[in-house]
């Protein structure tokens, strides 16, 4: 058995992607400091204050040991890295598919070698005389690749190389043009070569596949491979990818993005998204990655799952591509989204198949994660608006494109593309894109109800109260304003800034308050003065907070106003009302599947 996991490594935190995420940048070589030892530069943010700051990491001859005094967080556990070395029927297929394809010695290529388990697998498969090259960008990577091929004896067969795959060179870095290719699918940060001999076919292997298929650069690596790195009609190992999608109705969905349909049934008087301004706030037009299996009792469907684009590997894929698709409805409905996945076709035969789809979609042919999977989830399209109206047998016409990194679509009733973009020109510097949690709690009555109830009794025999907006909340410092017309309310907007202050002005005054009731310092906590809040003790401290939307950060790890208040203390009245007040974490023990936790 192969073992991809070394119990004495630790590493720094991968952050990882799923949209919206945050990214860790492209990671350099800034110098050479002598013929062993070269720095690299990484980007590590700081989730209680916000900041980020530039770590070195150093790649030495005796590596180990540096590596395990410079970070302290498990480079595996933190990650959806980890969960996807633990699906096993992926692991299963790909391993099929390697042995079915790799049958001689071979030039084998794979872009995102990771932990090398593909490598090793290509390896085994062709024997003694195959060589493998892996390449890989992500320094802590390499070495804790290193490490995996020393313990599992497959040191002297794979050579390791600190780069890219679009930095590779034919006689620089691999002797030749590769024959087959491998794609496994698992972040940019990664990637590798499997030079297996100088006879035979040559594959490669990658791992590059987000949720969305396309959406951490799957065609422009294709390309450059194909045009670079490989010969004429390599074999690969997918063979192909297929895009699918199902229409489906959801409230939950659509909670998630129409802040202005959902505004007119709250009751606090307060309009985020006030006529004219209605598509003021939004969402990003773009897939999401979201679980779709623990909301299916929130999904109707409304159509059989219909394929959108299908992706060849083994030939050069273009830039760009569209498709119109008539799709014709299997229920009365609304449709609010359009649920998505891929399903991989790993052998050219077609007999051995990998799919991201959803439990209610099943195929005794197509491999699907067993349980919980977290490194691949479906993707969301949100139908703008309230979604559009279909019924029974009525069919409705799917307009799909794909760019080189996303896929969108466009319904025949929808607002053509072209008229949302002529509105926001309309709106200017007011849009605000948040993401879909976001809007779901600006859009929550319970949550507004809660905060008005809460701010209203911290208001009661307060005269000319001092309040502060810690964060970037557009609906506190409304509410404040609007509950108290002798208050004066200052906020941060440390991420909005002058965006921010535009909509409030525009909002505020939509809301029959003065453009001017609130004051924007566009200033962050630590660098917040008495000189700034005119010489007055802040009265009331007030954030939403809002913790949703971190991928691979525990809620609490992102206890950011806690920092806050403790960093303000100097400028808080001895009497200051804080909102929150406190914080309160709940846990429980739960039983996990076998080798979930390995």
């Amino acid at each position: 058995m192969i073992s991809v996991f070394p119990k004495t490594l630790i590493a720094t935190r991968f952050l990882s992607r799923t949209r919206p995420r945050i990214h860790t940048p492209k990671l350099t070589a800034i110098r050479t400091m002598s013929s062993s030892t070269q720095r690299m530069f990484q980007l590590k943010l700081d989730p209680i204050t916000g900041n980020s700051e530039w770590v070195v990491i150093e790649d030495n001859d005796d590596g180990d040991e540096s590596f395990a005094h410079n970070f302290h967080q498990p480079l595996l556990a933190t990650t959806s890295y980890l969960d996807m070395l633990n699906d096993s029927p992926r692991n299963t297929a790909f391993r099929q598919a390697i042995q079915k394809t790799i049958t001689k010695p071979c030039h084998v290529l794979d872009i995102g070698a990771g932990t090398g388990l593909l490598s090793m697998m290509a390896a085994r498969a062709m024997g003694d005389e195959g060589r493998v090259t892996a390449c890989e960008s992500y320094l802590p990577m390499v070495k804790l690749m290193k490490k995996v091929l020393r313990i599992n004896g497959m040191e002297g067969r794979v050579k390791v190389i600190n780069k890219r795959s679009d930095e590779l060179e034919v006689g620089l870095d691999i002797p030749s043009r590769a024959d087959a290719l491998l794609i496994a699918g698992a972040s940019k940060h990664v990637g590798m070569v499997l030079n297996c001999g100088l006879f035979g076919r040559d594959i490669k292997v990658s791992e590059i596949l987000d949720s969305e298929l396309l959406g951490e650069g799957l065609i422009p690596t294709l390309q450059h491979a194909h045009d670079n790195l490989l010969v004429e009609n390599a074999l690969t190992v997918p063979y192909r990818a297929t895009t699918y999608g199902q229409l489906v109705e959801s409230t939950f969905l659509w909670q998630l993005h129409d802040l202005h349909s959902i505004e007119a049934t709250v009751s606090d008087g307060i309009q985020l998204t006030p006529p004219g301004l209605d598509s003021v706030l939004s969402v990003k037009r773009q897939q999401y990655a979201m679980h779709c299996n623990p909301i299916q009792e929130e999904i109707k469907l409304l159509s059989e799952p219909f394929k959108i684009f299908e992706f060849d590997f083994w030939k050069r894929p273009e830039s760009s591509g569209e498709t119109e698709l008539c799709v014709k409805a299997t229920n009365d409905g609304r449709i609010h989204a359009v649920v998505s996945w891929w399903v991989l076709q790993l052998d050219r035969e077609g007999t051995i198949y990998y799919s991201t789809a959803p439990r209610w979609i099943s195929s005794p042919t197509i491999t699907s994660p067993v349980g919980w999977c977290d490194h691949w989830k479906q993707c969301v399209w949100f139908v703008p608006g309230s979604g559009i109206s279909i019924f029974k047998g009525e069919e409705i016409h799917l307009h799909a494109t794909h760019t080189e990194t996303s896929i969108s679509y466009n319904l025949d009733t929808q607002v053509p593309t072209s008229e949302i973009l002529n509105h926001r020109c309309m709106t200017g510097d007011l849009q605000l894109v948040l993401p879909p949690e976001r809007v779901a709690i600006y859009g929550d009555k319970g949550w507004r109800l809660s905060m008005l109830k809460a701010v209203q009794s911290m208001l009661q025999g307060r005269d000319h109260p001092l309040c502060l907006v810690a964060d970037d909340s557009v609906f506190l410092p409304l509410l404040v304003a609007q509950l108290s017309e002798a208050s004066h309310v200052m906020s941060l907007l440390p991420g909005l800034k002058e965006r921010g202050l535009q909509y409030l002005q525009a909002a505020a005054h939509a809301n029959g308050l003065s453009r001017n009731c609130i004051e924007v310092l566009e200033k962050r906590v630590k660098q917040l003065t008495m000189h700034d809040i005119h010489q007055k003790k802040v009265d009331l401290l007030i954030a939403e907070p809002f913790y949703v939307g971190h991928d691979g950060m525990l809620p609490w790890q992102n206890l950011r106003f806690w920092k806050d208040r403790t960093t303000l203390n100097d400028i808080l009245s001895e009497d200051a009302l804080i909102i929150p007040s406190k914080g309160i974490l709940r846990a429980c023990a739960i039983s996990l599947p076998l080798g979930c936790m390995d």
